[in-house]
């Protein structure tokens, strides 16, 4: 079976290795202390250095749905400054919650990866399966951006 990596430069991969090792733990950090967080962001510009986002709709407790929408039309207006990116949610499965991380680099590859969890009883901690992965649309370099 082949992978991504088969067509993948090795710059695509370390970019989008190095994203999801930045969003993944945050994330995880997230649920420990608060049981969820906001939608937020993790760039890797043009000169290689990697950034977080955040994006604030001046409401106290905005839907997720508005945050994810403010971060792609971000993404989508620097995306000649960014060679990968990756998008960050926490989503509700069928039997758990999940760390949802989308992942794309200005090469086509576009990807996501799922962590599920379930929160430890009486608040102790959170409990991961394993973590999986499948092809994904483009969101930020779209033929229409």
């Amino acid at each position: 079976m082949s992978s991504w990596r088969d067509s993948a430069s090795q710059q695509a991969q370390d970019d989008l290795d190095g994203l999801l090792n930045i969003a993944l733990p945050f994330a995880q950090q997230m649920l420990a202390k608060r049981g969820e967080f906001y939608p937020f962001g993790a760039v890797v510009i043009a000169s290689g250095e990697t950034r977080m986002l955040a994006s604030n709709l001046g409401e106290e407790r905005p839907a997720s749905a508005d945050i994810l929408s403010r971060l792609v039309a971000q993404l989508r207006q620097e995306q000649a400054d960014l060679r990968a990116v990756a998008i960050c949610s926490d989503v509700q499965l069928s039997d758990s919650g999940a760390v949802r991380v989308e992942l794309e680099h200005r090469d086509g590859h576009a990807m996501a990866v799922l962590l599920p969890y379930k929160s430890k009883r009486f608040g102790r901690g959170v409990e991961y399966a394993a973590l999986r992965g499948s092809s994904a649309n483009r969101q930020v370099w779209t033929e229409s951006s």
